[in-house]
């Protein structure tokens, strides 16, 4: 009793909050089935409707206001409630993975195999989702929602059938967003606290002389040794498990700065320096590059020249590059390579030049260390986040201006969150420095390419919201 109270004492008012869920586990499951069937609504019945005509608005046109929600609402606030509270979206509304572990109950519950455990997925899946919803417009058309969105949730369902029982395996190996929901969740301010003592004294006196019951932790962390927020999906099973966890308050900075020399590995760096302020920027860059239409006008040119048609053909199906005659809206294949072409281009240049500064920042820090490179890369992620934010909400800024809503505004919000961003991400990368004890000379060393970083990922910024326009 007394390892409980501790914990709760510490914690306050916000381990009640985790108490309830706990105990209300069976209302958010509901909550969860509620939001499966809003989700699938969504996704299966725009695709079986007219394409919206030009006189369709969002209040009066079921596929605009799908698409809305979806790009306009959706998707940019999960990942805004990941650093506000955690993976709360993943265990308490996320569809996928209320239907993976429900498929996961009812299915087969082979072994996890070695392949999907392998560390790359997330970064291979986030990338390739990325650039195949490019490939189909997935942002505007809902036969493409249908395939991208309702192809990872039919696959989802499909691996909570063959591995595992009641359990995330899905979630926790091979979603496409798995790793950036990580990377985000590491700066929420509170998390799931483990008191490890307590939880060895349970061995031999139980939970208040209770006998313990198993918890089922669906994403698979291993709750006794959980240490940040980055795994886990906030659901509320474990809280007061063994009296020893408890949903707490913790410094927004912590898991980052005090965790990250540990938890930092290859896998991260390159979601946060290739993916996030890579293949991101470059999907979200190329259908407002005036680059990009040079180049297409350029080699289309060469290829007619050069009696080469073959590429200028839009034969392509709709499920392969994007494929809408009545829309005017077709994709040749040399538009489809020019797309991929673009956003790996994007990627290596943004992904290179970022990696060569925090690695000169690592090295100005002492002799060289590959996981002080990984510690320092994570003091990115508010810039990461914030950039794709503001670029999967300039969908929503596109259909507001459509409805001829005044949006002056807008500028400036999208300069506060840079900056927002630019300082938190500038304060982690001191922190992470001075953790090193490194002398002021070498500190400044340090900071300067840091800061030179940041530079160059707000330019990606810049250049899609002021540079492309003028």
């Amino acid at each position: 009793m007394s390892a409980r109270i501790g914990v709760s004492a510490s914690a306050g008012r916000l381990a009640h909050v985790g108490d309830w869920m706990q105990r209300n586990a069976a209302a958010i499951r509901a909550v969860q089935w509620l939001v499966v069937a809003v989700y699938a609504f969504l996704i299966v019945v725009p695709a079986c409707l007219p394409l919206p005509d030009d006189t369709a608005h969002l209040w009066s046109n079921l596929t605009l206001a799908a698409q809305f929600v979806f790009w306009g609402i959706w998707w940019p606030f999960v990942l805004l409630s990941m650093v506000l509270l955690g993976r709360v979206w993943c265990g308490v509304l996320c569809p996928e993975g209320a239907l993976a572990e429900f498929a996961s109950r009812h299915g087969r519950g082979r072994a996890i195999p070695r392949w999907m455990r392998w560390g790359g997925w997330p970064f291979v899946a986030f990338g390739l989702t990325t650039i195949y919803g490019q490939m189909v417009s997935v942002y505007q058309y809902p036969l493409a929602v249908l395939l991208v969105l309702g192809g990872s949730t039919f696959a989802a369902i499909v691996i909570g059938l063959l591995y595992g029982r009641e359990k995330r395996v899905w979630c926790r190996y091979l979603c496409p967003v798995n790793g950036v929901f990580s990377l985000l969740a590491r700066l929420a301010p509170f998390h799931y606290k483990v008191d490890e003592d307590a939880w060895r004294r349970s061995y031999k006196q139980g939970e208040q002389g209770h006998r313990v019951i198993p918890i089922n932790c669906a994403p698979l962390v291993p709750l006794r040794n959980m240490k940040g927020a980055a795994s886990c999906h906030m659901c509320g099973r474990c809280s007061g498990h063994r009296e020893a966890i408890a949903l707490s308050w913790r410094s927004p900075s912590h898991e980052v700065v005090e965790l990250g020399r540990q938890a930092g590995n290859a896998w991260d760096t390159a979601l946060v320096l290739y993916g996030l302020l890579g293949v991101a920027i470059g999907a979200f860059h190329w259908t407002v590059s005036p680059w990009f239409v040079q180049l297409k006008q350029f080699l289309a040119m060469w290829l007619i020249d050069h009696d080469v048609t073959w590429p200028l053909a839009t034969n392509a199906p709709w499920f392969v590059l994007t494929h809408y005659p009545d829309r005017n809206d077709v994709f040749s294949w040399l538009d489809g390579t020019l797309v991929v072409g673009y956003i790996l281009a994007t990627a290596v240049v943004y992904g290179t030049a970022l990696l060569a500064l925090i690695a000169l920042a690592a090295r100005a820090l002492g002799s060289w260390d590959r996981q002080r490179l990984h510690h320092l890369t994570q003091a990115l992620i508010p810039v990461a986040g914030a950039g794709v934010f503001l670029g999967l909400s300039a969908t929503t800024v596109s259909l507001l201006r459509a409805e001829h809503l005044a949006l002056d505004w807008v500028p400036v919000v999208r300069i506060a969150v840079l900056a927002v961003a630019n300082s938190w991400s500038a304060w982690l990368g001191w922190r992470i420095a001075c953790s090193y004890r490194p002398r002021w000379l070498a500190l400044f060393g340090a900071m300067v390419p840091f800061v030179a970083a940041l530079a160059v990922a707000d330019s990606a910024w810049w250049l899609m919201f002021w540079g492309f326009s003028h």
